[in-house]
């Protein structure tokens, strides 16, 4: 599931959306409204650089444009994949076939030249014998050609389709990371829920969600640019990244400045211990100057905890552990909150 904000977050977006889209040329239309929706959610940074480069360039954003964008940034790169790979099979499988039918039509003729030598041979007819003969050998080799140019474009083939499906594999793994942090992006996050809320928890286990966002993070993009903000969400992505010790477990970039830590066979205390550790050790970092290597300033983040509970879908449980992160923000901010 791409979207599982919960109603009045959602509804906040809808309405930043639509302030967007009035102020550029494409219609009010499903595809245009995605484009700025994931770009005021935070759940896309490709399409927001894109979009944010287009702005910054005073270019038009018309229809063509949210076409080619929606496309570009929207359509999961892993379908765009499987249609690339897709052709190339079918070219794959073109090419044995063409091989395949020049062999098949090389047997053909290869067969009439043995009728041909064996009439003779019956016949005794030595006039006839020795140029079918000739064509006998001559389709043989022939023959031989044919089918080891069929073998190579087997083997060739299998090779090319070996090759596409490392192809497939990969793309798929990369387009469920985000590729500032390589932690998991938006959609890899929906899919690790959506098979952590199928599997059930050993006895006496829960499943776990913690939210987490980068406190005042406005204020860093504002201050020092999106640039040093990219690197103040790198520098978290790695905590959460090397807080990670089991398989069970995973760490996914929510959107914009916002995590989230996914802690399967783990309890509410499990999580809320986890968290403050990450809350911890970022409140530890020093952003500094590259040049100089001043302190510029630190980060802080607030976290929300919630267990997994009998009847709960994935919005469920985001929307408590959501509540449970607002609830550390009103509170003050760098702290953990349990919901």
């Amino acid at each position: 599931m791409r979207y599982t904000e919960a109603k009045d977050r959602s509804a906040e977006f809808l309405r930043l959306a639509l302030g967007h889209m009035g102020r550029h040329e494409a219609a009010f239309n499903p595809i245009t409204f995605t484009l700025w929706y994931e770009y005021v959610a935070g759940l896309n940074p490709r399409l927001a650089l894109a979009l944010d480069a287009l702005v910054a360039a005073k270019t038009a954003i018309d229809d063509p444009t949210a076409l080619r964008l929606f496309q570009e940034h929207v359509v999961p790169a892993d379908e765009a994949a499987m249609r690339r790979i897709s052709s190339e099979l079918q070219r794959v499988m073109s090419d044995i076939a063409q091989s395949a039918w020049r062999t098949g039509d090389r047997a053909g003729l290869f067969g009439a030249q043995l009728s041909g030598l064996s009439a003779a041979l019956q016949a005794n007819d030595m006039a006839r014998l020795t140029p079918q003969l000739s064509e006998a050998l001559a389709g043989t080799a022939q023959m031989k050609h044919s089918a080891e140019a069929l073998q190579h474009q087997v083997a060739a083939s299998h090779d090319e389709i070996s090759q596409l499906r490392t192809d497939l594999d990969r793309a798929r793994s990369e387009a469920l990371l985000d590729p500032l942090t390589g932690i998991l992006n938006r959609k890899g996050f929906d899919e690790r829920l959506q098979a952590l809320l199928g599997q059930p928890a050993a006895l006496g286990q829960s499943h776990c969600l913690v939210m987490l966002d980068i406190d005042h993070f406005k204020k860093v993009n504002d201050t020092h640019g999106h640039v040093m903000g990219d690197r103040v969400i790198q520098a978290v992505g790695a905590v959460l990244r090397s807080s990670i010790s089991n398989d069970k477990h995973a760490a996914a970039r929510y959107g914009g400045e916002e995590f989230a830590l996914l802690l399967g066979g783990s309890s509410i205390d499990d999580g809320a211990k986890l968290a403050e550790a990450v809350r911890l050790r970022t409140k530890a970092m020093k952003i500094r100057h590259r040049n100089t290597q001043d302190v510029l300033f630190s980060v802080t983040i607030s976290g929300g905890v919630a267990s997994l509970q009998q009847g709960d879908d994935a919005s469920s449980l985001i929307a408590r552990a959501d509540a449970a992160l607002y609830a550390s923000k009103r509170a003050g901010r760098d702290r953990v909150s349990r919901g």
